[in-house]
């Protein structure tokens, strides 16, 4: 199959400057050609003057499996079918809304992998670390306090979702590692210091000592993949990049110190900009316990200040929203914040190319390159103008995944 897309403004995901009236040749599931017309043969010609073709964004921070509201799942009020309901829903909401790749950092099994790689519903190409590794009593282990530290969560469903393993001591750690492989993870997800969302914790905690972080690590290398961490202060950050992570989630209260630590060891960060912003807008909407809405707190412009202070150092700055809950329609509102720091540019950059080489899939996907694969999106404004309207899905008005139209609400 042959598709032709012609008479957009294409932006390529690397930061050059827009081209106008492009043209993208697919050929099957590939980019063919860039700008080059060629024959068009038996093409299908899609026109999209007026719009702007990008690369598919990618959201590298979801958490697709807690789709349902929190409570809800905590106290058993809904069935597994709702809680498959709910995730296949917010699987399509992604894609409707532009996102054809994700990481998925804890909370779905590889059931899920399955069920959309075989394209029996649709949505975006995951990859993901399966159970986070979480220390006794810390950030993930969401466990009653009134159940031993041991019991199996009585929330985790085996083929559908993951959660928090408890891995105390290196040996545990190795062990929890292994079975995260076994459920399908492409790679290591662990957390190291307090969290917004934890109810035995607080965010100045470290958690896992270096010789934990850095068993996760040896076990990573051993299946050619990596370890990116949920960390919010400065001692947890430097714990994990000394243990040699590649990878660090949210950020919170990284300094220039610690930016330049990570800049020399080659270290991403990814912020999470969309969470802070949505709780501090709807928390009621999210069905948490009351304690954490004082957690919310200033993440934002803690986040935020990071971003700024990795950005100098030189640091490789992702894109991740880790929205949670059944409403997670506002992934755009990421990129629409980034923009405000980094300015549009940049923020688009984050949400494709940087994306990719973070996730070590940039030989695949993150930009309109011939040879990568047909993931492309069209929008109706200029993102470049106005890249707040990210945040409307429905400004997203074509997605074709591996060379397929997925959505079209063209006019």
């Amino acid at each position: 199959m042959t598709l032709l897309l012609t008479g957009a403004t294409v932006l390529d995901g690397l930061g050059n400057d827009p081209v106008r009236g492009g043209a993208v040749r697919i050929e099957d599931d590939r980019i063919g050609a860039v700008h080059d017309r060629g024959p068009v043969g038996d093409a299908d010609v899609l026109d999209l003057g007026g719009l702007t073709l990008l690369p598919g964004l990618i959201d590298a921070h979801v958490h697709i499996g807690h789709s349902s509201e929190t409570r809800a799942v905590l106290n058993m009020e809904l069935s597994v079918a709702e809680r498959a309901a709910d995730i296949f829903r917010t699987l399509r909401q992604t894609l409707d809304a532009g996102f054809t790749a994700v990481r998925d950092c804890g909370g779905i099994d590889h059931g899920v992998l399955r069920t959309v790689g075989r394209g029996l519903v649709p949505g975006p190409r995951i990859w993901a670390s399966a159970s986070p590794l979480v220390q006794g009593g810390g950030h993930g282990h969401l466990g009653s306090p009134f159940l031993p530290p041991d019991a199996t969560f009585h929330f985790r469903v085996r083929g559908l979702t993951a959660v928090g393993r408890i891995s105390d001591g290196c040996d545990e750690v190795r062990k929890a590692a292994r079975e995260c492989f076994r459920q399908g993870a492409s790679f290591l997800k662990m957390a190291v210091t307090g969290g917004v969302v934890s109810l035995s914790d607080s965010l100045d905690d470290t958690q896992f000592t270096v010789e934990e972080i850095a068993a996760a690590v040896a076990e990573a290398h051993a299946r050619h993949t990596y370890v990116t961490v949920h960390a919010h202060n400065v001692a947890g950050v430097r714990n994990a990049v000394g243990a040699g992570v590649e990878c660090v989630e949210h950020g919170t209260g990284i300094d220039e110190a610690t930016a330049a630590m990570m800049a020399e060891r080659g270290v991403s960060l990814v912020p999470t900009l969309a969470i802070a912003k949505v709780l501090e807008e709807n928390f009621d909407q999210h069905g948490l316990p009351e304690q954490i809405r004082c957690r919310v707190g200033d993440t934002l412009q803690g986040m935020t200040d990071a971003l700024l202070a990795a950005r100098a150092a030189g640091v490789p700055i992702g894109s991740g929203s880790d929205l949670i809950g059944p409403n997670q329609n506002r992934r755009g509102l990421e990129i629409a914040l980034k923009a405000r720091v980094l300015g549009a540019r940049e923020a688009i950059m984050s949400a494709t190319s940087v994306n990719a080489r973070i996730m070590r899939v940039a030989d695949r996907i993150g930009s309109v390159e011939s040879g990568k694969l047909a993931d492309l999106i069209a929008v109706d404004f200029d993102p470049l103008a106005e890249p707040e309207l990210f945040d409307d899905p429905d400004r997203v008005v074509l997605v074709v995944k591996g060379g397929r139209i997925v959505k079209d609400t063209r006019k």
